[in-house]
C-alpha cells in the first residue's frame, strides 16, 4: 500500500527552479505564532531580511498586501539585498481612517523607493469581503494615482471584476485572482492550469485594451477536498508546474501564492489556509527542491514500519488473550482480529500524518490525538475481547450508577475508548452537516477506532434492551451522513469514506443491547 501511496513523481518542468526565476510570489512573513490578526505583532527587519535573501535565489519579485507590522520595511530590504521588486500593497477595509494612513505610507514608499516598487494594488479582494462600495474603492484608487508615478491596480476574485466593471476604468490593470480550488465549483488538479487560461481568456475579453495580471493562482498542499479538488504536495507541485509553463509560452504575468505557508491562516479559513506555500513554515525549506522527486508521503518508510508495529501489537494482545483464557475462539473472532490489525497497521502512517498537519492550537491537537489514541487501542482491546468472548460494553456500563456497574478494568478502558470516539465522530459529523468550509476529514483515524468496534458485535448479546445513548448517537450519525454525503457530491472520496464509516459506527451502536455477556 505504501509503495502505491508514497510514489513519487517526477514534473518535466520543476516547480521551483532558482535556474529559471519566478515572476513573483506573495509573501507573508509570519511565522509560528505571529499573525496580523493581532495588531501588536511586529515582525522586526532581521526576519524580513532573511526571508527576502531567500526569496530572491528563486524569484524576481514579491507581492505584499500591507505595510503593518513592520511589512512598511519590505521595500527598503528589498534594495538593500538586490535583485528584488516589489508590487506593493495597500491593505483596505472598512476603518476609512486607517485606509488613509495606508494610503500615505504606500505613496511615500513609491517615492522612496522608485526602482523597487514597480506597481501599487490598492485594495485585496475588499469588494469580496463587503467592507467598502464599489464607488469608495474608485475614489481611492483615483486619489492614489494623482499621487504616485507608479501603476496602480486593484485586485481581488476574477468574478468580482466582472461585477464591478467601473473599476475597470480606474486602474493602469487587471489584477484578478483565479484559484481552482476555491471555485463555486472546484477544478480538479489536472485541470487546474486550463481553468486558469480559460478564466484568463475570458478576463482579456472582458476587458481589453488592458493588461491582466494573474495576482494569485496556486494550489494547497495539505487540507480537505472539495468535490474533487484534492490537496496534496504532488498535486500542488504538478498545478504550479502546469501554470508557470503556461504562462511562460502564452506570455502573461503571474503571481503565485504564496512564498512560505502561513501558520495564522489556519484560524479562518482551516487547514487548507495554512498550506498554500511552496516554502516549509518551520523548517523554511522548499518542499520540493529542484531535480528531487516528489512525494505526498515523505517519510512513508517510518509509517509502514510504526503500522507493522500497531499491526502486531493487535496479534500479540490476541495471542496473550488466549493463553491466559485455553480455550478455542471461533473463526470469525481470529477473522476479527486480522481485520482490525491489518486495517490499523494500513492506516496508522495516514492518521498520524493527518494530525500533525492539521491539528492547530491545543483544542486541534487533544481532538485529533484523542481519535488517534482510539484508533489504536480500539483495535487492541477488542482483539482481547473478541478472543475472550465479551461484547462491547454500553455506554451505561461505564457511566452509569457505580453500584449497578459490573466490568473488569479492561472493560472500562473499551467503553471509555468507545465513548471518545462517539463523542468526536458526533461532533465532526454535525459540523460538516452545518459548518463544513474548513473542516477535515477524519477518515483513517475514525476507521481504526470504528472497525474494530463494528467486528466486536459479533459477540454482542442476541438479546436485551437497546440503550437510549447509544440510539441517539446512532440516529445523529446517520441523519448527518446521509446530509453529508449529498451535500459533499459523489467526487469527494475523503468525505464517502468518512461518511462510510458514520454510517458503519451508527449501525454498530444502534444493535448495541444493554445485556452484555459474563465476563
Amino acid at each position: 500500500m505504501w509503495w502505491w501511496l508514497a510514489t513519487p513523481i517526477t514534473l518535466a518542468r520543476a516547480p521551483i527552479d532558482p535556474s529559471s526565476k519566478l515572476q513573483c510570489v506573495s509573501y507573508a512573513p509570519f511565522r509560528g505564532g505571529q499573525t496580523p490578526l493581532d495588531p501588536s505583532t511586529h515582525i522586526e527587519a532581521d526576519q524580513l531580511e532573511q526571508d527576502l535573501r531567500q526569496l530572491k535565489e528563486i524569484t524576481d519579485c514579491v507581492r505584499t498586501y500591507s505595510i503593518e507590522n513592520g511589512l512598511d520595511q519590505v521595500p527598503a530590504i528589498a534594495t538593500k539585498v538586490g535583485g528584488l521588486k516589489v508590487i506593493q500593497g495597500i491593505w483596505l477595509g472598512s476603518n476609512r481612517s486607517k485606509n488613509f494612513s495606508q494610503v500615505s505610507t504606500a505613496v511615500r514608499l513609491s517615492k522612496d523607493f522608485p526602482d523597487t516598487i514597480t506597481s501599487l494594488v490598492v485594495g485585496n479582494e475588499v469588494l469580496l469581503r463587503g467592507e467598502m462600495t464599489t464607488a469608495d474603492l474608485v475614489a481611492v484608487i483615483r486619489l492614489v494615482k494623482a499621487q504616485v508615478a507608479v501603476p496602480v491596480t486593484y485586485a481581488d476574485v476574477w468574478e468580482f471584476w466582472l461585477k464591478n466593471r467601473e473599476v475597470y476604468d480606474a486602474v493602469d490593470f487587471v489584477t484578478i485572482h483565479i484559484l481552482p480550488y476555491w471555485e463555486d465549483f472546484p477544478i480538479r488538479a489536472k485541470f487546474a492550469a486550463a481553468h486558469v487560461e480559460q478564466i484568463r481568456q475570458r478576463m482579456a475579453v472582458a476587458f481589453p485594451g488592458k493588461e491582466i495580471l494573474i495576482g494569485e493562482t496556486g494550489w494547497p498542499s495539505e487540507g480537505r477536498m472539495r468535490e474533487g479538488a484534492l490537496p496534496s504536495r504532488t498535486n500542488q507541485a504538478r498545478v504550479v508546474s502546469e501554470i508557470l509553463t503556461l504562462a511562460k509560452a502564452q506570455g502573461f504575468r503571474v503571481n503565485l501564492i504564496e512564498a512560505y505557508d502561513q501558520p495564522w491562516k489556519r484560524q479562518i479559513e482551516g487547514t487548507v489556509g495554512g498550506y498554500w506555500g511552496f516554502i516549509d513554515s518551520v523548517r523554511r525549506q522548499l518542499k520540493y527542491p529542484p531535480g528531487e522527486p516528489i512525494s505526498n508521503f515523505p517519510y512513508w518508510k517510518w509509517y509502514m514500519s510504526a503500522g507493522m508495529a500497531v499491526s502486531v501489537l493487535v496479534f500479540a494482545v490476541a495471542g496473550l488473550t488466549l493463553r491466559r483464557r485455553p480455550w478455542t475462539p471461533r473463526f470469525s473472532a481470529w477473522l476479527g482480529v486480522g481485520i482490525s490489525a491489518t486495517s490499523a497497521g494500513m492506516l496508522f502512517g495516514i492518521a498520524f500524518d493527518k494530525m500533525y498537519y492539521e491539528s492547530y492550537g491545543l483544542g486541534g491537537w487533544l481532538q485529533w490525538g484523542a481519535l488517534l489514541a482510539a484508533g489504536v487501542l480500539s483495535p487492541i482491546f477488542c482483539a482481547q475481547a473478541l478472543v475472550s468472548g465479551r461484547g462491547l460494553p454500553t455506554f451505561l456500563d461505564i457511566l452509569g450508577p457505580r453500584e449497578e456497574r459490573k466490568w473488569s478494568k479492561l472493560t472500562a478502558a473499551l467503553g471509555l475508548t468507545l465513548a471518545v470516539t462517539a463523542v468526536i465522530a458526533a461532533e465532526t459529523a454535525l459540523g460538516f452537516a452545518f459548518d463544513p468550509r474548513y473542516r477535515d476529514f477524519p477518515f483513517a483515524s475514525l476507521t481504526m477506532a470504528v472497525v474494530p468496534f463494528a467486528l466486536l458485535m459479533l459477540n454482542r448479546p442476541q438479546t436485551g434492551v437497546r440503550p437510549i445513548a447509544e440510539s441517539v448517537f446512532a440516529g445523529l450519525l446517520a441523519l448527518s451522513a446521509t446530509y453529508v454525503l449529498i451535500n459533499e457530491g459523489r467526487d469527494n472520496w475523503q468525505s464517502l469514506w468518512t461518511c462510510a464509516m458514520y454510517l458503519l459506527f451508527a449501525l454498530t451502536l444502534w444493535r448495541a443491547r444493554a445485556a452484555q455477556s459474563p465476563e
